[in-house]
Protein backbone atom coordinates (compact mmCIF):
# COMPACT_ATOMS: atom_id res chain seq x y z
CA UNK A 1 0.00 0.00 0.00
CA UNK A 2 1.62 3.11 -1.00
CA UNK A 3 1.21 6.23 1.08
CA UNK A 4 -1.10 8.95 -0.43
CA UNK A 5 -0.57 12.86 -0.37
CA UNK A 6 -3.29 15.11 -0.37
CA UNK A 7 -3.65 17.15 -3.49
CA UNK A 8 -2.75 20.63 -3.69
CA UNK A 9 -1.83 23.48 -6.26
CA UNK A 10 1.66 24.72 -5.68
CA UNK A 11 3.30 27.89 -6.94
CA UNK A 12 6.67 27.81 -8.06
CA UNK A 13 8.98 29.77 -6.49
CA UNK A 14 9.61 31.14 -10.22
CA UNK A 15 6.21 31.91 -10.85
CA UNK A 16 6.48 34.76 -8.21
CA UNK A 17 8.53 36.80 -9.66
CA UNK A 18 12.25 36.93 -11.50
CA UNK A 19 14.61 34.30 -9.89
CA UNK A 20 17.94 33.96 -10.21
CA UNK A 21 18.56 31.28 -8.40
CA UNK A 22 18.44 27.59 -9.30
CA UNK A 23 20.34 25.69 -6.20
CA UNK A 24 20.86 28.62 -3.38
CA UNK A 25 22.03 25.61 -0.91
CA UNK A 26 25.27 25.48 -3.50
CA UNK A 27 26.58 28.67 -1.66
CA UNK A 28 25.99 27.49 2.18
CA UNK A 29 28.87 25.91 4.20
CA UNK A 30 28.17 22.65 4.63
CA UNK A 31 27.77 22.17 0.24
CA UNK A 32 30.24 19.64 -1.10
CA UNK A 33 30.75 20.20 -4.76
CA UNK A 34 31.65 17.40 -7.07
CA UNK A 35 35.08 18.49 -7.66
CA UNK A 36 37.22 20.83 -5.36
CA UNK A 37 38.78 23.57 -7.22
CA UNK A 38 41.87 25.79 -5.92
CA UNK A 39 43.39 23.53 -3.60
CA UNK A 40 45.62 20.91 -5.96
CA UNK A 41 48.51 21.11 -4.26
CA UNK A 42 46.82 20.32 -0.43
CA UNK A 43 44.34 17.68 -2.49
CA UNK A 44 47.41 15.68 -3.42
CA UNK A 45 49.36 16.14 -0.35
CA UNK A 46 45.69 14.77 1.52
CA UNK A 47 44.88 12.39 -0.78
CA UNK A 48 48.57 10.67 -0.39
CA UNK A 49 48.57 10.50 2.97
CA UNK A 50 44.70 8.71 2.68
CA UNK A 51 45.96 6.27 -0.29
CA UNK A 52 46.61 3.73 2.39
CA UNK A 53 43.33 3.24 3.66
CA UNK A 54 42.14 1.88 0.11
CA UNK A 55 44.73 -1.28 0.24
CA UNK A 56 42.86 -1.77 4.02
CA UNK A 57 45.94 -0.23 5.36
CA UNK A 58 45.80 1.88 8.14
CA UNK A 59 46.92 5.62 7.11
CA UNK A 60 48.71 7.71 9.41
CA UNK A 61 47.63 10.04 11.54
CA UNK A 62 46.64 13.46 9.53
CA UNK A 63 46.63 16.56 10.97
CA UNK A 64 45.04 20.23 8.71
CA UNK A 65 46.24 23.72 9.71
CA UNK A 66 45.60 26.82 8.19
CA UNK A 67 42.67 29.85 8.84
CA UNK A 68 39.24 29.70 8.95
CA UNK A 69 38.05 29.47 5.27
CA UNK A 70 40.60 28.23 3.38
CA UNK A 71 39.08 24.23 2.52
CA UNK A 72 40.43 22.64 5.05
CA UNK A 73 36.87 20.75 6.20
CA UNK A 74 35.99 21.16 2.72
CA UNK A 75 38.42 19.01 1.42
CA UNK A 76 37.67 16.42 4.21
CA UNK A 77 34.34 16.15 3.28
CA UNK A 78 35.29 15.77 -0.52
CA UNK A 79 38.34 13.31 -0.16
CA UNK A 80 36.40 11.10 2.20
CA UNK A 81 33.26 10.94 0.40
CA UNK A 82 35.61 9.75 -2.81
CA UNK A 83 37.38 7.32 -0.69
CA UNK A 84 34.14 5.73 0.87
CA UNK A 85 32.83 5.73 -2.66
CA UNK A 86 35.55 3.94 -3.73
CA UNK A 87 36.18 1.53 -1.05
CA UNK A 88 32.57 0.48 -1.93
CA UNK A 89 33.75 -1.63 -5.46
CA UNK A 90 35.86 -3.73 -3.01
CA UNK A 91 34.19 -6.61 -1.06
CA UNK A 92 36.71 -7.23 1.24
CA UNK A 93 37.06 -3.37 2.17
CA UNK A 94 34.92 -1.53 4.69
CA UNK A 95 36.36 2.52 5.35
CA UNK A 96 33.88 3.82 8.03
CA UNK A 97 34.28 8.13 8.74
CA UNK A 98 32.92 9.81 11.67
CA UNK A 99 33.50 13.95 12.21
CA UNK A 100 33.12 15.52 15.42
CA UNK A 101 33.09 19.14 15.93
CA UNK A 102 34.67 19.74 18.63
CA UNK A 103 33.45 23.45 19.38
CA UNK A 104 30.75 22.95 22.23
CA UNK A 105 32.04 18.85 22.06
CA UNK A 106 35.20 19.95 24.18
CA UNK A 107 36.47 17.42 26.33
CA UNK A 108 37.50 13.97 25.60
CA UNK A 109 34.90 12.35 27.33
CA UNK A 110 32.49 14.34 25.35
CA UNK A 111 34.16 13.60 21.74
CA UNK A 112 33.51 9.56 23.09
CA UNK A 113 29.92 9.65 23.72
CA UNK A 114 29.18 11.65 20.72
CA UNK A 115 31.22 8.40 18.75
CA UNK A 116 29.41 5.90 20.55
CA UNK A 117 26.07 7.53 19.78
CA UNK A 118 26.74 7.79 16.46
CA UNK A 119 27.30 4.29 15.76
CA UNK A 120 24.65 3.24 17.81
CA UNK A 121 20.49 2.71 16.83
CA UNK A 122 18.72 5.70 18.85
CA UNK A 123 16.94 3.63 21.62
CA UNK A 124 20.81 2.11 22.98
CA UNK A 125 22.43 5.84 23.11
CA UNK A 126 24.15 6.61 26.16
CA UNK A 127 23.60 9.77 28.09
CA UNK A 128 26.94 12.36 29.12
CA UNK A 129 27.05 11.46 33.06
CA UNK A 130 26.73 7.48 34.88
CA UNK A 131 29.60 6.24 32.93
CA UNK A 132 33.44 6.75 33.54
CA UNK A 133 35.80 7.24 31.03
CA UNK A 134 37.19 3.92 30.92
CA UNK A 135 33.54 2.69 30.36
CA UNK A 136 33.33 5.07 27.43
CA UNK A 137 36.19 4.20 25.51
CA UNK A 138 35.84 0.51 26.25
CA UNK A 139 32.03 1.13 24.51
CA UNK A 140 33.55 2.81 21.71
CA UNK A 141 36.11 0.67 20.99
CA UNK A 142 33.38 -2.36 20.83
CA UNK A 143 31.60 0.15 18.26
CA UNK A 144 34.97 0.81 16.46
CA UNK A 145 35.80 -3.33 16.14
CA UNK A 146 31.96 -4.08 15.30
CA UNK A 147 32.69 -1.96 11.97
CA UNK A 148 35.50 -4.14 10.69
CA UNK A 149 37.68 -2.17 8.82
CA UNK A 150 39.59 1.19 8.57
CA UNK A 151 38.05 4.20 10.60
CA UNK A 152 38.85 7.58 10.39
CA UNK A 153 38.20 10.06 13.22
CA UNK A 154 37.56 13.35 11.89
CA UNK A 155 38.15 16.19 15.01
CA UNK A 156 37.33 19.33 13.35
CA UNK A 157 38.58 22.43 15.49
CA UNK A 158 40.44 19.90 17.52
CA UNK A 159 42.25 22.85 19.37
CA UNK A 160 38.71 23.44 21.09
CA UNK A 161 39.33 20.13 23.57
CA UNK A 162 40.55 21.08 26.51
CA UNK A 163 42.22 17.80 27.29
CA UNK A 164 44.36 15.44 25.01
CA UNK A 165 43.32 11.82 26.18
CA UNK A 166 41.18 11.29 23.50
CA UNK A 167 44.12 12.09 21.00
CA UNK A 168 46.20 9.92 22.53
CA UNK A 169 43.68 7.18 23.09
CA UNK A 170 42.99 6.98 19.60
CA UNK A 171 46.60 6.86 18.34
CA UNK A 172 47.50 4.14 20.39
CA UNK A 173 44.35 2.23 20.23
CA UNK A 174 46.33 -1.34 18.40
CA UNK A 175 49.16 -0.99 20.51
CA UNK A 176 47.14 -1.35 23.67
CA UNK A 177 45.03 -3.88 22.47
CA UNK A 178 41.50 -2.08 22.49
CA UNK A 179 41.14 -2.84 18.82
CA UNK A 180 41.19 -6.44 16.77
CA UNK A 181 39.45 -6.17 13.45
CA UNK A 182 39.67 -2.49 13.11
CA UNK A 183 41.96 -0.23 12.60
CA UNK A 184 41.86 3.77 13.69
CA UNK A 185 43.01 6.76 12.37
CA UNK A 186 42.98 10.69 13.39
CA UNK A 187 42.28 13.70 11.28
CA UNK A 188 42.50 16.77 13.15
CA UNK A 189 41.68 20.41 11.80
CA UNK A 190 42.42 23.23 13.75
CA UNK A 191 42.90 26.92 13.03
CA UNK A 192 45.93 27.16 15.33
CA UNK A 193 48.68 26.74 13.66
CA UNK A 194 50.71 26.64 16.91
CA UNK A 195 48.13 23.85 18.29
CA UNK A 196 50.76 21.09 18.18
CA UNK A 197 52.69 22.87 20.51
CA UNK A 198 50.45 22.65 23.36
CA UNK A 199 49.88 18.83 23.28
CA UNK A 200 51.89 16.85 25.92
CA UNK A 201 54.81 15.27 25.53
CA UNK A 202 53.01 11.63 25.14
CA UNK A 203 50.39 12.54 23.03
CA UNK A 204 53.07 14.44 20.31
CA UNK A 205 55.15 11.27 20.63
CA UNK A 206 51.77 8.73 19.76
CA UNK A 207 50.46 10.80 17.08
CA UNK A 208 53.40 10.46 14.65
CA UNK A 209 51.04 12.59 12.63
CA UNK A 210 51.09 14.14 8.73
CA UNK A 211 50.77 17.86 8.83
CA UNK A 212 49.20 19.36 5.81
CA UNK A 213 49.13 23.47 5.63
CA UNK A 214 46.35 24.97 3.58
CA UNK A 215 47.32 28.26 2.69
CA UNK A 216 44.60 31.31 2.32
CA UNK A 217 43.24 31.54 -0.98
CA UNK A 218 44.59 34.18 -3.45
CA UNK A 219 42.26 35.94 -5.80
CA UNK A 220 42.57 33.48 -9.07
CA UNK A 221 42.02 30.52 -6.44
CA UNK A 222 38.60 32.36 -5.25
CA UNK A 223 37.11 32.58 -8.42
CA UNK A 224 37.57 29.07 -9.76
CA UNK A 225 35.54 28.49 -6.19
CA UNK A 226 33.12 31.08 -6.73
CA UNK A 227 32.74 30.20 -10.40
CA UNK A 228 32.10 26.52 -9.48
CA UNK A 229 29.72 27.35 -7.21
CA UNK A 230 28.05 30.05 -9.17
CA UNK A 231 27.16 27.59 -11.96
CA UNK A 232 25.39 25.32 -9.76
CA UNK A 233 23.41 27.92 -7.66
CA UNK A 234 22.30 30.84 -9.96
CA UNK A 235 20.51 30.62 -13.67
CA UNK A 236 22.80 30.26 -16.64
CA UNK A 237 23.77 34.36 -17.83
CA UNK A 238 22.23 36.02 -14.37
CA UNK A 239 25.77 36.20 -12.98
CA UNK A 240 28.47 36.74 -14.98
CA UNK A 241 32.48 36.66 -14.26
CA UNK A 242 32.48 41.06 -13.37
CA UNK A 243 30.79 39.40 -11.02
CA UNK A 244 32.33 37.17 -9.51
CA UNK A 245 35.30 38.62 -9.85
CA UNK A 246 34.55 41.61 -7.84
CA UNK A 247 33.43 39.06 -4.95
CA UNK A 248 37.28 37.22 -5.15
CA UNK A 249 38.74 40.42 -4.90
CA UNK A 250 37.13 41.50 -1.59
CA UNK A 251 37.82 37.89 -0.37
CA UNK A 252 41.33 37.80 -1.47
CA UNK A 253 42.18 41.59 -0.13
CA UNK A 254 40.32 41.12 3.36
CA UNK A 255 41.59 37.40 4.17
CA UNK A 256 41.82 34.88 1.74
CA UNK A 257 39.02 33.28 3.01
CA UNK A 258 36.27 31.18 0.61
CA UNK A 259 33.72 31.08 3.22
CA UNK A 260 33.68 35.09 3.19
CA UNK A 261 33.70 35.18 -0.84
CA UNK A 262 30.85 32.79 -0.65
CA UNK A 263 28.93 34.98 1.81
CA UNK A 264 29.37 37.89 -0.34
CA UNK A 265 27.90 36.25 -3.32
CA UNK A 266 25.21 34.59 -1.53
CA UNK A 267 24.40 37.66 0.18
CA UNK A 268 24.83 39.74 -3.56
CA UNK A 269 22.02 37.20 -5.02
CA UNK A 270 19.36 37.62 -2.10
CA UNK A 271 19.80 41.79 -2.59
CA UNK A 272 18.94 40.92 -6.39
CA UNK A 273 16.69 38.50 -4.96
CA UNK A 274 15.09 40.88 -2.90
CA UNK A 275 14.55 43.70 -5.96
CA UNK A 276 13.35 41.11 -7.83
CA UNK A 277 16.14 41.91 -10.46
CA UNK A 278 16.98 39.54 -13.96
CA UNK A 279 20.76 39.68 -12.81
CA UNK A 280 23.13 39.87 -10.00
CA UNK A 281 24.97 43.13 -10.51
CA UNK A 282 28.10 44.66 -9.14
CA UNK A 283 25.94 47.50 -7.13
CA UNK A 284 23.99 44.39 -5.88
CA UNK A 285 27.82 42.98 -4.14
CA UNK A 286 28.53 46.44 -3.05
CA UNK A 287 25.35 46.75 -1.09
CA UNK A 288 25.94 42.95 0.07
CA UNK A 289 29.12 43.48 1.44
CA UNK A 290 27.67 46.77 3.40
CA UNK A 291 25.17 44.49 5.06
CA UNK A 292 27.91 41.90 6.05
CA UNK A 293 29.87 44.25 7.77
CA UNK A 294 26.72 45.76 9.43
CA UNK A 295 26.16 41.80 10.69
CA UNK A 296 29.52 41.60 11.30
CA UNK A 297 29.53 43.95 13.55
CA UNK A 298 26.31 43.89 15.31
CA UNK A 299 27.30 39.90 16.04
CA UNK A 300 30.35 41.22 17.18
CA UNK A 301 28.58 43.44 19.95
CA UNK A 302 26.35 40.95 20.75
CA UNK A 303 29.43 39.00 21.91
CA UNK A 304 30.71 41.37 24.15
CA UNK A 305 29.92 41.43 27.89
CA UNK A 306 27.36 44.05 28.90
CA UNK A 307 30.24 46.14 30.57
CA UNK A 308 31.70 46.00 27.56
CA UNK A 309 29.16 47.51 25.25
CA UNK A 310 28.44 49.94 27.51
CA UNK A 311 32.18 51.00 27.18
CA UNK A 312 31.34 50.94 23.25
CA UNK A 313 28.13 53.24 24.35
CA UNK A 314 30.32 55.84 26.49
CA UNK A 315 32.46 55.90 22.49
CA UNK A 316 29.35 55.90 20.33
CA UNK A 317 27.94 59.25 22.46
CA UNK A 318 30.98 61.09 22.47
CA UNK A 319 31.07 60.05 18.41
CA UNK A 320 27.49 61.35 17.89
CA UNK A 321 28.50 64.43 19.76
CA UNK A 322 31.41 64.60 17.22
CA UNK A 323 33.72 65.21 20.00
CA UNK A 324 36.16 62.19 19.55
CA UNK A 325 39.06 61.28 19.49
CA UNK A 326 38.19 61.41 23.22
CA UNK A 327 40.41 61.01 26.26
CA UNK A 328 40.31 57.77 28.53
CA UNK A 329 39.38 60.38 31.51
CA UNK A 330 36.47 61.81 29.62
CA UNK A 331 35.27 58.56 28.64
CA UNK A 332 35.20 56.85 32.13
CA UNK A 333 32.87 59.69 33.36
CA UNK A 334 30.82 58.48 30.24
CA UNK A 335 30.80 54.88 30.78
CA UNK A 336 30.70 55.61 34.89
CA UNK A 337 27.45 57.51 34.23
CA UNK A 338 25.87 54.91 31.99
CA UNK A 339 26.88 51.68 34.08
CA UNK A 340 25.32 53.50 37.20
CA UNK A 341 22.16 54.35 35.27
CA UNK A 342 21.53 50.85 34.18
CA UNK A 343 22.23 49.56 37.39
CA UNK A 344 25.38 48.01 37.34
CA UNK A 345 29.08 48.65 39.83
CA UNK A 346 31.48 50.54 36.82
CA UNK A 347 34.43 48.82 36.50
CA UNK A 348 37.87 50.68 37.77
CA UNK A 349 39.38 53.01 35.31
CA UNK A 350 42.08 50.43 34.83
CA UNK A 351 39.93 47.82 34.34
CA UNK A 352 38.34 49.88 31.84
CA UNK A 353 41.40 50.61 29.93
CA UNK A 354 42.25 47.34 29.15
CA UNK A 355 38.76 45.92 28.14
CA UNK A 356 39.02 49.26 25.98
CA UNK A 357 42.52 47.25 24.58
CA UNK A 358 40.15 44.26 23.25
CA UNK A 359 37.62 45.92 21.60
CA UNK A 360 40.28 47.57 19.43
CA UNK A 361 41.84 44.57 18.82
CA UNK A 362 38.04 43.52 17.32
CA UNK A 363 37.95 46.45 15.57
CA UNK A 364 34.82 48.07 17.30
CA UNK A 365 37.05 51.42 18.75
CA UNK A 366 40.53 52.30 18.21
CA UNK A 367 43.04 53.68 20.77
CA UNK A 368 45.80 55.93 20.21
CA UNK A 369 48.29 56.96 22.61
CA UNK A 370 49.23 60.61 22.38
CA UNK A 371 52.27 62.06 24.07
CA UNK A 372 52.28 66.37 24.33
CA UNK A 373 55.38 66.40 26.26
CA UNK A 374 55.88 67.94 29.44
CA UNK A 375 53.06 70.04 29.52
CA UNK A 376 50.59 68.06 28.19
CA UNK A 377 51.70 64.50 28.82
CA UNK A 378 51.46 61.08 27.53
CA UNK A 379 47.40 60.28 27.75
CA UNK A 380 45.09 57.65 25.00
CA UNK A 381 42.38 58.71 22.93
CA UNK A 382 39.70 56.65 21.56
CA UNK A 383 37.51 56.66 18.34
CA UNK A 384 35.17 54.46 16.64
CA UNK A 385 35.70 52.41 14.10
CA UNK A 386 32.64 51.01 12.79
CA UNK A 387 29.26 52.88 11.38
CA UNK A 388 27.59 55.10 14.25
CA UNK A 389 23.92 54.20 12.90
CA UNK A 390 25.35 49.94 13.00
CA UNK A 391 26.33 50.40 16.54
CA UNK A 392 23.48 52.02 17.99
CA UNK A 393 21.07 49.87 16.69
CA UNK A 394 23.43 46.69 17.97
CA UNK A 395 23.31 48.13 21.40
CA UNK A 396 19.56 48.39 21.56
CA UNK A 397 19.37 46.21 24.63
CA UNK A 398 22.09 47.84 26.39
CA UNK A 399 20.31 51.33 25.66
CA UNK A 400 17.23 50.12 26.81
CA UNK A 401 18.99 49.36 30.47
CA UNK A 402 21.14 52.39 30.65
CA UNK A 403 18.34 55.14 29.58
CA UNK A 404 19.23 56.50 25.54
CA UNK A 405 21.59 59.59 25.52
CA UNK A 406 20.53 62.63 24.27
CA UNK A 407 23.42 62.61 21.67
CA UNK A 408 22.41 59.29 19.96
CA UNK A 409 18.31 59.71 20.33
CA UNK A 410 18.30 60.84 16.29
CA UNK A 411 20.96 58.22 15.69
CA UNK A 412 18.96 55.45 17.59
CA UNK A 413 15.56 56.78 15.98
CA UNK A 414 15.90 56.97 12.64
CA UNK A 415 15.12 54.08 10.34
Amino acid sequence: MLWERPQCVRVRREDTGRECYSNRDALLDDYTPKELVGRDAELQQYHSALQPAIYGEQPNNIFLYGKAGVGKTAATRFLLNKLQGDAEQYDDLQVNSQLVNCDGTDSSYQVAVELVNRLRDIEDQISESGYSRSQVYRLMWNEFDDLQGIVLIVLDEVDHLEDDSILYQLSRARENQHLEKSRVAVIGISNDLSYRKRLSPKVRSSLCERSISFSTYNAQELQQVLSQRRDVAFKEDTVDDAVVGLCSAYGARESGDARKALDLLLKAGDVARDENAEEVLERHVHEGRKLLEREEVAQGIANLNEQERLMVYAVATYAAEGSTPVRSTDLYERYESLARSSGRDPLSSRWMREHLDELAMLGIISVEKRNEGAMGGMYRVHELEQDLKVVVDALKETIDNAGLHASVRQVAESD
